[in-house]
């Protein structure tokens, strides 16, 4: 019969005199009363403490020698205990990424237990991710379609930190004339520096190809190569197209998803490794928020301002650009901007299709208006000044990530 309680007789540690109790399992159970009543007895001295103490000595002689020796509370008898943990009452710092389990630590063993027995599943048909073989992925690269020029490549590092001389030398005496740093194709001929700061990633450049007949006995070869140099992987580079990771161990055979094999970062949440590339990871990103760029929306769509004295120029050119909209759909810039029509003021955020008439004094012309929001992101990430920077930064609100959906 499974045990659905914790059993609890005798307990005198500290003010307890004598209490039996009975707590459910599996249920959230809230001790209450009055200041020095004894429920910080009860839940920490008496029931997490026995909890640790039994799990400290189920250890080794050797782990327990790095662990604190708890003592047994007084109590006669805790029965239906499982090894416990408590979670300190204190402030930290806020971060995004925290949770209960980062909190706590748990999150660490977690990430253990995940990669060492996790079984992945693609996440289209739900299928348990398997390893294929040489021929398999041979035929996969081969039915690409014919013309396509592609490099196999393979993955030496992936989104760790160092400067990884003795790699790239390696490399070099082992015959490979280029590798793929960061994404840049580089000679290894050449000194190649590399901020020991940074996450970097290295390709070492196999092979280039061209789809065709008769170059599977060449491809067999170079996959294999870059198989064993890599211990099971290999990276299918399309030039100016997609690229696929194989590998001799993690991949669906249904959708031909591949992944790397599971490693305690792969479930971290400080590691960009394997999140989002948009979001790395958080679900959300900073974006323009439409609704802080029109300060005054009963205010004249020929009389708004939007960045103000930070940013004259800017703030000028946005004007100008929602006075064309309006022309351009044939509005009155006479009305507040709440009153105009929708389609004007969608297409003065994201954008319209064509070219509308700019007014600038007595000089007009002719150009593509791609939208305030577009506008104003590009303007953020190559800002003129610190000044129209930290404008620019009161514009942006957090939004759901459009990669991954959050």
């Amino acid at each position: 019969m499974a045990i659905d309680r914790i059993t609890v007789r005798g307990a005198r540690q500290h003010n307890l005199k004598n209490v039996n109790v009975e707590i459910p399992r599996d249920r959230l159970t809230v001790i209450t009363g009055l200041s020095g009543s004894g429920k910080s007895s009860l839940a920490f001295d008496t029931i997490y403490a026995e909890g640790q103490r039994r799990y400290v000595e189920s250890l080794s002689a050797y782990a327990r020698q790095f662990l604190d020796q708890l003592e047994r509370p007084d109590v006669d008898s805790v029965d239906g205990l499982s090894p416990a943990i408590s979670i300190e009452q204190k402030t930290v710092s806020r971060s995004p990424r925290s949770t209960v389990g980062t909190v706590t630590e748990v999150y660490d063993y977690l990430r253990l237990l995940f990669s060492s027995i996790g079984l992945p599943h693609c996440h289209l048909c739900g299928a348990a991710i398997t390893r294929q073989s040489v021929e398999q992925i041979v035929q996969s690269v081969l039915a690409l379609p014919e013309g396509e020029r592609v490099m196999i490549l393979a993955p030496i590092v992936r989104g760790r930190k160092g400067e990884f001389k003795k790699e790239l030398e390696k490399l070099a005496k082992d015959g490979f004339l280029r590798a793929r740093v960061d994404g840049e194709l580089l000679s290894l001929d050449e000194e190649i520096r590399l901020d020991k700061r940074r996450n970097h990633t290295i390709d070492a450049v196999v092979d280039r190809l061209l789809i065709k007949q008769g170059i599977t006995e060449r491809l067999s070869e170079s996959v294999r190569t870059a198989l064993k140099l890599t211990g099971g992987a290999v990276l299918v580079s399309v030039i100016d197209g997609e690229e696929k990771l194989y590998s001799e161990r993690m991949a669906c055979v249904n959708c031909g998803i591949n992944i790397p094999p599971l490693e305690p970062r792969s479930f971290s949440f400080n590691s960009a490794y394997g999140a989002c590339k948009r979001c790395h990871g958080l679900g959300t990103v900073l974006a323009i928020d439409p609704g802080k760029l029109i300060v005054d929306p009963h205010e004249r769509a020929d009389k708004q301002s939007f960045l103000g004295a930070a940013d004259k120029q800017g703030s000028a050119y946005l004007k100008s650009a929602l006075l064309a909209v309006v022309e351009h759909f044939g509005a009155s810039p006479a009305v507040p901007f709440s009153a105009l029509p929708k389609a004007v003021r969608d297409a003065f955020f994201h954008g319209v299709e064509g070219q509308i008439t700019f007014r600038q004094g007595q000089y007009t012309y002719q150009s593509d208006w791609l939208g305030a929001v577009r506008h104003l992101r590009e303007r953020m990430n190559n800002p003129p000044s610190e000044k129209v920077r930290e404008a620019l930064e009161e514009l942006v609100s957090p939004v759901g990530c459009p990669e991954c959906k959050g």
